[in-house]
């Protein structure tokens, strides 16, 4: 039995003991001993090496609580795909105070060298956040883009594998931008799905109520904000909540 086992090994390596179990037991009338094949098949150095896979590990981070814009933005991608055929990927940055979309970008890929310069424009546009939350992507763990938070000194926080609800605001964005634009449009091709994404990023921020903000949008929440922060009593808070 265990020449059988070794010649039977030889013709399917990727096979453990309990199929060759099945197959000598095809080739036998009478029955076979699983246990006994499976002490032959040891003896015979002929199981099977399992290479245990490194799972990234992460500490939890505290929430912090938010009291103005660009204090923590949040990150992801949602996907869907296109009339034609085409992959479509959506970077969605989301103000988790604010609840402001600052960029939502469509695109077939989106490499890491991209996600930098889209947030180069949204800094631009917005201001620089103090801190990014965002999930273990192979987008947001390139050499370049931790290089390049270190040099602008932007904290990364890098949420739990398996743990979206650490990255509640985006999801939330996510559930709204697939129940109300993606499974509701039809996009022809890339360039259609840019111009939609585009009209649609308008409505979010300037037209759509918002129930965590008391039913205003995010536009007119943001400037709420920024004239409270304007304030007199306001003067001895953090220049680093640009308006």
């Amino acid at each position: 039995m265990k020449e059988r086992l070794k010649t039977l090994a030889m013709e399917q390596p990727r096979y453990g003991y309990r199929r060759l179990a099945v197959l000598i037991q095809r080739e036998s009338a009478e029955r076979v001993n699983e246990k006994r094949v499976h002490r032959l098949y040891r003896e015979a150095g002929l199981a099977l090496r399992r290479i245990k896979r490194k799972r990234l590990q992460r500490s939890a981070v505290p929430l912090v609580k938010l009291s103005g814009a660009n204090q923590e933005w949040a990150m992801d991608f949602v996907q869907d795909w296109a009339a034609n055929g085409q992959v479509l990927r959506f970077l969605a940055v989301v103000d988790q105070y604010t609840r402001k979309c600052v960029r939502l970008v469509a695109d077939t890929s989106i490499p890491s060298a991209r996600v930098i310069r889209e947030l180069q424009w949204a800094m631009a546009e917005h201001g620089k956040p103090a801190r990014l939350r965002m999930d273990n992507g192979s987008e947001f763990t390139s050499r370049s883009f931790l290089a390049w938070c270190v040099e602008e000194k932007i904290e990364m926080v890098h949420i739990r594998p398996g743990k979206p609800v650490e990255n509640a605001h985006a999801e939330s964005f996510n559930g709204r931008l697939r129940e109300e634009f993606l499974n509701l449009t039809r996009f022809q091709h890339l360039w259609d799905a840019r111009a939609k994404t585009a009209e649609w990023l308008r409505h979010y921020n300037e037209q759509r109520p918002h129930s965590s903000l008391g039913y205003r949008t995010p536009n007119e929440f943001a400037a709420v904000t920024c004239s409270a922060l304007r304030a007199p009593q306001a003067t001895a808070l953090p220049s680093a909540w640009p308006c």
